[in-house]
């Protein structure tokens, strides 16, 4: 059965004039990462992100990290949710916890509208990409999908069946290159474990959201 990680990209440039770019620590986070999917036994995995550079520095960090064999793949549908309907706050205006209520909000607001051309049709395209990359890979092959929050949250609140509620928790607190793994078999997709930032443990300045 082939297992893909969803990946959420290194911490980006919070408040800077370009959010789009990893900070010192998205590049230390996005290195660590890969020896954690090495130590795990990942061995040149398939990698799909992206065209956003936060994501694409993401996923070639971590090949750099440890000299996986592997190519990069680009594909739109791994990119962060970017809709009229769902306007992100501006990152500079106020402090971090203003934003996320901001945040928050505008999700929550968006998802409870269900549109096809809205929320529902992101995250039909985030299962979709998923689905479409793990049906790339072999019996028994590992992938990594370097994405962002929204879709990690898109397609675990597919998984779970969750409301607006339980899917703006999940894209609250889903960890810069955090693991999230997903097992396919008969049964069809499965969850083996959600937003897995234990490989930052012991690291408080590691730990970010943004």
């Amino acid at each position: 059965m082939p297992v893909v990680y969803l990946v959420r990209h290194g911490q980006a440039s919070y408040g800077a004039q370009d959010y789009d770019v990893l900070s010192p620590i998205g590049h230390e986070q996005s290195a660590i990462v890969g020896r954690e999917l090495q130590r795990r036994g990942v061995v040149s995995p398939q990698v799909v992100c992206g065209d956003l550079v936060r994501q694409r520095n993401t996923a070639n960090g971590i090949i750099d990290s440890v000299g996986f064999e592997s190519t990069v793949a680009i594909d739109p549908r791994w990119n962060e949710f970017d809709h009229p309907d769902m306007p992100l706050p501006t990152t500079g205006a106020g402090d971090s916890f203003e934003f996320q209520r901001r945040l928050d909000a505008a999700l929550e607001s968006w998802v409870r509208k269900d549109n096809l051309d809205g929320w529902r049709g992101f995250q039909n395209d985030s299962v979709d990409a998923l689905m479409d990359f793990a049906g790339s890979l072999g019996s028994g092959a590992t992938g990594l999908a370097v994405t962002s929050g929204g879709v990690v949250s898109a397609i675990v609140s597919r998984i779970w069946g969750l409301d607006a509620q339980g899917t703006v928790r999940i894209n609250r607190v889903v960890a810069n290159t955090s693991l999230t793994s997903i097992v396919f078999g008969r049964q069809g997709m499965n969850l083996l474990s959600v937003n897995d930032h234990s490989h930052l443990a012991g690291n408080g300045d590691l730990l970010t959201y943004r």
